[in-house]
């Protein structure tokens, strides 16, 4: 696997939205240990107990709250602030959450990644930009082939949609802004992402980790349907690499899928879930269909192209991903420190690389 070349981060002014978030909190504890220096802007966190609370991420980035539906406060938050490189991670990320609150959602996903581009062409050293979207912005008829970066962008529900505009939006300033400013602007789109410390609602590990702890069955509505099940650490150090190749290296794509290794078996929520619940000791789930969903059935996504161009691909298969997800979670409710916790599944993750 492509290594992460940590005399490449020291020092490095890292402006990382989404701080707050599961994924951004694992991005920002990363980061820190590479040496580099984190700032982090989001709103502040949205669920209780949070990743970004339980390892005091606060304490490891120069943390701002600020919305990114605001373009007049994103704009104050950022000036008179020099960066060399960005990670916009910061993201309304709940399928449901985007189909009860569509207007919400595009105005986060969409409005607030271009509030936040429009300031950020002020940065005079910045070295290169990463946007993160999705496994769902392809236009997905469920073949069941897997999507590669090339493929029509889409969505039928609101969530995809938002995404696949959040694609257009950053092509379009890269193009007419950042690259002809010698400033590599791109997007890499990541799987369904699981590991420890992800605590956020309608979200298939937080709630087979909710259920075990109240005692209750999980309950599924689709335990049939099939994603690019990822690791965060996987996916945090997809991301981390593909940056580093976009500052140090023109030739880079401009857009990168991450997920699990192509030739892999398709697992399903339901056989997910069951790895979950035999972790944790917890009921085996239940399923109560839900008739009006817009969710894929099918989803796939090919993540050769990162392999072949960046020389990175996910080590940690699903039963894997699984199994260190919810010893992460068995430790964390035993008393262990959740930054203690992080920072060893990154070392050991780093160590096996």
């Amino acid at each position: 696997m492509a290594a992460l070349d940590r005399a490449f981060w020291r020092g490095q002014r890292v402006l990382l939205t989404g701080h707050t978030g599961f994924k951004g909190s694992w991005a920002a504890v990363w980061l820190e240990r590479l040496g580099a220096e984190v700032t982090g802007l989001a709103l502040a966190p949205d669920q209780s107990p949070s990743l970004f609370e339980l390892a005091g991420v606060e304490t490891l980035t120069r943390s701002l709250v600020v919305d990114l539906r605001d373009r007049a406060a994103v704009e104050a938050a950022l000036a008179g602030r020099s960066f060399d490189l960005v990670l916009h991670m910061a993201a309304q990320p709940i399928v449901r959450t985007a189909i009860a609150e569509p207007v919400e959602t595009f105005a986060t996903n969409v409005m607030g990644t271009v509030h936040l581009l429009q300031a950020l062409r002020v940065q005079a050293a910045l070295k290169a930009a990463l946007a993160i979207t999705s496994d769902k912005v392809y236009a997905n008829a469920e073949t069941g082939r897997a999507f590669a970066e090339g493929d029509a962008l889409g969505g039928k529900d609101p969530y995809s949609a938002s995404k696949a505009a959040t694609e257009i939006a950053v092509q379009s300033f890269a193009k007419s802004y950042f690259e002809p400013a010698g400033v590599p602007l791109a997007t890499a789109r990541g799987g369904n992402v699981i590991g420890g410390g992800d605590f956020s609602r309608d979200r298939i590990v937080a709630d087979i980790v909710r259920a075990a702890r109240s005692r209750q069955p999980v309950v599924l509505r689709h335990p049939e349907a099939t994603r690019p099940w990822q690791h965060v650490l996987d996916c945090v150090a997809g991301y981390l690499v593909y940056l580093q190749a976009l500052a140090t290296d023109p030739a880079t794509p401009r857009a990168l899928n991450f997920g699990p290794r192509p030739g892999g078996p398709a697992v399903t929520v339901g056989e997910l879930a069951t790895l979950g619940v035999e972790a944790l000791g917890a009921q085996p789930w239940r399923h109560e269909p839900d008739p009006k969903s817009l969710e894929a059935t099918s989803l796939a996504i090919d993540a050769g192209l990162a392999r072949r161009t960046l020389g990175f691909e996910s080590r940690l298969d699903a039963p894997k991903a699984v199994a260190l997800t919810m010893d992460w979670h068995r430790r964390q409710a035993n008393g262990e420190d959740a930054l203690a916790l992080c920072r060893e599944e990154i070392a050991a993750y780093e160590d096996a690389a």
